[in-house]
C-alpha cells in the first residue's frame, strides 16, 4: 500500500555550530529548538559487534545507525525551528542517553533565529 502522506517541503533552514552565521545578522532569537530519535540496538548488530571488537575495526552497523540517528534528529530539530517561523538555527548540539537496555536517544538541539 503506498504512503498516501505527503511531506510539505522545509523552508531552507542555515545551520551552524558556532554563535553567528558569517555574513548574515541575527534580527531575533525564538528560542530552543529540539529533535530527537530514539533507537534500538539489532540483537544481529550486537552479536557482529561483540566479534568485531575481538578483532578490532569499525562497527558499520552501529555508524550506519547512528548517522541515520543524527540525520533523523537534524531533520526533526529543523522541522521545529520551521513551525517557529525560522530561518536559522545556531548553536547546534548534539547530545546523547541511555534511555533503556539496548536503547539510546540521540538529541539535536540549538537557537531558532531570524537571519537577515
Amino acid at each position: 500500500m503506498p504512503d498516501t502522506q505527503q511531506t510539505q517541503p522545509q523552508a531552507q533552514i542555515v545551520m551552524s555550530n558556532t554563535e553567528t552565521i558569517p555574513g548574515k545578522v541575527i534580527a531575533e532569537s525564538l528560542g530552543v529548538v529540539t529533535g530527537s530519535t530514539v533507537r534500538a540496538k539489532h540483537i544481529g548488530k550486537d552479536i557482529l559487534a561483540g566479534l568485531k571488537n575481538i578483532v578490532g575495526g569499525e562497527l558499520k552497523g552501529y555508524t550506519e545507525l547512528l548517522q541515520e540517528a543524527r540525520a533523523q534528529a537534524l531533520q526533526r530539530m529543523v522541522a521545529d525551528a520551521a513551525k517557529r517561523g525560522a530561518n536559522g538555527v545556531v548553536n547546534v548540539r548534539f547530545a546523547t542517553s541511555s534511555v533503556a537496555g539496548g536503547a539510546a536517544e540521540l538529541f539535536a538541539y540549538g537557537t531558532a533565529v531570524v537571519l537577515q
